[in-house]
């Protein structure tokens, strides 16, 4: 899901820079393109991925 997050952000980073729409200094391209690099560095961390919820289960035992 960030993933797909990062990406979005990226391509809103590319169409602003692209066109040379004057926005304000929070929405510059390079901060559009520093937030998805966050977003996908936590992607690849796993974080959202639910994966605490899934080893939970292996966890149980079968009786």
């Amino acid at each position: 899901m960030l993933a797909i997050v990062a990406a979005v952000v990226f391509a809103i980073a590319f169409v602003v820079n692209a066109t040379g729409t004057a926005t304000e200094a929070v929405f510059t391209p390079t901060s559009l393109l520093l937030v998805g690099l966050a977003l996908l560095a936590a992607h690849l961390g796993g974080v959202g991925s639910g994966a605490g919820a899934r080893w939970s289960g292996y966890r149980r035992r079968r009786r």
